[in-house]
């Protein structure tokens, strides 16, 4: 389960070094304002079908996809995050 995160994270830092003429992946790294704009679309996406009880599992997955994106376009550290909430454990 993990992995596929940590698959993500490694993709997107790939194609920030090695970028991929076309790729989708490379357009929301490259554009921020694409990016965040995304991310806010998933969200409420995810939100309508949550409420609606459908497509539930694919809005998700288009969240984390996105925000993972979102975070390595801004220079913001997966690592630093996990620390993060690693320290709000109680």
């Amino acid at each position: 389960m993990l992995d596929t995160l940590e698959s993500l994270f490694k993709l997107a830092r790939d194609r920030k070094n090695n970028p991929v003429d076309g790729s989708y992946t490379n357009k929301l790294l490259s554009d921020k304002s694409l990016s965040k704009e995304k991310v806010l679309e998933e969200i409420n996406e995810l939100i309508e079908s949550v409420e609606k009880n459908s497509n539930k599992i694919h809005e998700a997955a288009d969240v984390f996809y996105h925000l993972i994106m979102y975070l390595e376009s801004n220079e913001i550290r997966i690592e630093d995050v996990m620390e993060e909430l690693n320290k709000r454990k109680k």
